[in-house]
């Protein structure tokens, strides 16, 4: 098992200086807005991925008025300690620690803690563009496989450089475009990795959001995620030529795996456009279960689970139907927060035997 032990927190978001111990495997943590409960559960989600869940650059995670921050976290793998820092210096260098020894590379700490997080704002997995959904994918399938992560880096830095090309090339005159076919060359390496892992992880995925989604909502409706990608008609070559000119026209490159999504119906129409807050909600956390039993049977041990303020979100029957799968036939360590101690205790009372509240 997969256990948070202790973290402490110095000048990190709102703590000045703060530390908890854990004792449980469930554990609430209740208090009002703005106490800094949302910033508990990202400190923990920054030891399993060396960033922020909420904020995009590591200085919006500072304390304000100071110059940086320190994590360090304590973690229990199968009976073997494991110490985890992360420090952010006054100069903006940021350091990342596993048992005192320093990461060259941040990306190869993905995937040894696995953590599966739930926020309110996750809704935008559903509602909004392909990014999204891209994004939650990735991060699932990087804590599975680190060749896909470096694969994804590498992917997204040529085509960062060969959108700076294009850019390049409007300002020419009878460009030379043959750099055009080197980079498609690397695109075509690295993508074409990270297209096969996605359609075959997405195989056996898609049918446990739908298993989840049934338990969560409580009823039997047809749901439907299809895998879309350029690449299930077009190899890579072919779709570099079929996009040639119009890259050229905007200055971007419009084929390759940046451009896959995910399709989501429910009865045969857009799940977006028809599906009640209630649905939505129960998708997202359909998604997030699959992605947490994805975790677990590929690593042979629990992820931890955050939940932020979920009971602000469902109905009661909704809440109990999630917490009876995260709280009773999960075996990982849950994290939860709640703006009201008696409901914690209320819903874990009727769930399990013991848990931990900590009070902000």
């Amino acid at each position: 098992m997969l256990k948070l032990d202790s973290i402490s927190l110095v000048q990190f978001k709102n703590y000045a200086q703060a530390s908890f111990t854990f004792n449980d495997r469930v554990t609430g943590i209740a208090g009002k807005n703005g106490v800094g409960k949302t910033n508990l559960l990202d400190a923990i989600y920054y030891c399993c991925f060396t960033k922020s869940y909420f904020a995009r650059s590591d200085g919006q995670n500072v304390l304000r008025g100071t110059g940086g921050f320190r994590i360090e976290a304590h973690f229990t793998l199968s009976g073997e300690p494991f110490k985890v820092v992360c420090i952010l210096r006054e100069t903006g260098k940021k350091e990342f620690l596993l048992n005192d020894e320093p990461y060259e590379k941040f990306a190869h700490h993905i995937g040894k803690l696995p953590c599966v997080i739930i926020a309110p704002d996750d809704t935008q997995l559903i509602t909004d563009g392909s990014e999204e959904r891209r994004r939650f994918l990735d991060a699932l399938l990087s804590q599975l496989d680190a060749v896909y992560l470096q694969h994804l880096i590498d992917y997204n830095r040529v085509l960062q450089q060969r959108n700076g090309f294009l850019k390049s090339l409007a300002e020419k005159r009878g460009p030379d475009t043959s750099l055009l076919e080197v980079y498609d060359e690397q695109l075509a390496r690295y993508g074409s990795y990270v297209y096969e892992k996605r359609k075959h992880f997405l195989r056996e995925f898609i049918p446990l959001v739908q298993k989840f989604y049934r338990q969560i909502a409580g009823v039997d409706e047809q749901l439907d995620i299809v895998y879309e990608s350029q690449l299930l008609q077009y190899n890579f070559p072919d779709l570099f030529f079929r996009f040639r000119e119009k890259d050229l026209f905007l200055q971007r490159t419009n084929g390759g795996i940046h451009k896959d999504d995910l399709d989501i119906q429910l009865q045969q129409q857009s799940f977006k456009g028809i599906a009640s807050q209630g649905q939505r909600k129960s998708l997202l956390f359909a998604l997030k279960l699959a992605e947490f039993e994805a975790l677990k049977s590929a690593k042979g041990f629990a992820p931890l689970l955050l939940l932020d303020d979920v009971f602000e979100k469902l109905d009661e029957e909704r809440m109990h139907n999630l917490l009876s799968q995260v709280c009773v036939e999960n075996e990982g360590q849950l994290f939860i927060t709640d703006t009201h101690e008696e409901r914690i205790r209320r819903h874990f009372g009727q769930l399990i035997g013991t848990y931990q509240v900590i009070c902000l």
